[in-house]
C-alpha cells in the first residue's frame, strides 16, 4: 500500500449509517462495492499505529457514543457495512451537525494535539460529507490523501466529479490503495 505514514491519520467518515433516506440503496450498493478497501485501510492504520478517528452523523441522538449511534442505524440493509467497519474501543469518534467532519467538531483541535498533517480520508457520500470535509482540511493545510477506492456516492458521476474537484483544487491524492 503506496501511503505516507508520516505524520498521518486515518479519517473514516459517515460509515455508521442507516441507509434509509432517498437513494439510500444507491448509496449502499456503491458502500458495498468500497468495504473490503476500507477494511485494507483500517487494518493498515492499525498496523502502522495511525490514529483512526471517525466522524459520524449524529441521528438526532447528539451523544458521541458510537455504541449508541451503531444501535440507532442497524437495520437490515446497514447491518453488513457496520459490522464491518465499525470503531474498536481504541479509535477515536465524534459526531458531526452538517456535512463537515471539521465543522463544529474536535476534529482540528485532535488533528493538532497529536501532531497530525497529513489526512487519508475515507467514507460516504462522497460528493457530498467526504468533498465538504476535504475542502475544510485544505484550509487548515492538511495534506490529503482520498483514494478513489475507498469513497462512495449514490452515484457514480458525481463521486468522480468530488474526486476531480478534490485532485485540482485542494491538491488531494486520489490514487487507490
Amino acid at each position: 500500500m503506496n501511503i505516507s505514514l508520516k505524520n498521518s491519520a486515518v479519517l473514516l467518515i459517515d460509515f455508521i449509517n442507516d441507509f434509509n433516506f432517498e437513494r439510500g440503496e444507491r448509496l449502499l450498493k456503491h458502500t458495498k462495492e468500497i468495504m473490503p478497501n476500507v477494511k485494507r485501510l483500517k487494518a493498515f492504520a492499525k498496523e502502522n499505529n495511525l490514529p483512526v478517528i471517525y466522524i459520524n452523523d449524529h441521528y438526532n441522538l447528539w451523544q458521541a457514543d458510537f455504541h449508541k449511534i451503531i444501535d440507532n442505524c442497524t437495520n437490515d440493509w446497514s447491518q453488513e457495512v457496520i459490522k464491518a467497519i465499525k470503531p474498536d474501543e481504541d479509535d477515536y469518534f465524534f459526531i458531526k451537525p452538517k456535512h463537515s467532519a471539521f465543522f463544529q467538531t474536535p476534529l482540528h483541535t485532535l488533528l493538532n494535539q497529536l501532531k497530525k498533517t497529513h489526512l487519508i480520508m475515507s467514507g460516504i457520500a462522497g460528493d457530498i460529507c467526504i468533498l465538504f470535509s476535504a475542502k475544510d482540511a485544505h484550509m487548515y493545510d492538511y495534506s490529503l490523501h482520498v483514494p478513489e477506492n475507498c469513497m462512495a456516492s449514490n452515484e457514480k458521476q458525481g463521486n468522480e466529479y468530488a474526486l476531480y474537484l478534490m485532485r485540482t483544487v485542494m491538491n488531494a491524492n486520489t490514487e487507490p490503495i
